[in-house]
């Protein structure tokens, strides 16, 4: 798990800009209603949409991801990408 010095509000805002930006042009934060949200069961993101997340955020933030770690239990949720990212626990293996 990545540790970094990154605020879960920085992390937060740039899957939603990022989601705004490429797949739901400014209705992002409504279509989540909730951190904990499963992004692929509720069709804010496709699996071709998690793999350019990933590869965003690893830029974005200076992150190396570990491919392993790149599951639903860590990754399918803002919730779970933001305390993955802020290294502030994970709720997966």
């Amino acid at each position: 798990m990545p540790s970094s010095n990154v605020a879960p509000g920085a992390v937060r805002a740039a899957v939603i800009d990022w989601l705004d930006d490429n797949y739901h042009f400014g209705d992002a934060e409504s279509l989540i209603q909730s951190d904990e949200r499963s992004f692929l069961d509720n069709g804010i993101l496709d699996s071709l949409g998690f793999v350019k997340l990933i590869l965003h955020l690893q830029d974005r933030f200076g992150v190396a991801l570990d491919p392993a770690q790149l599951t639903r239990e860590n990754f399918d949720g803002l919730g779970k990408i933001v305390r993955y990212i802020t290294g502030s626990g994970s709720t997966g293996s």
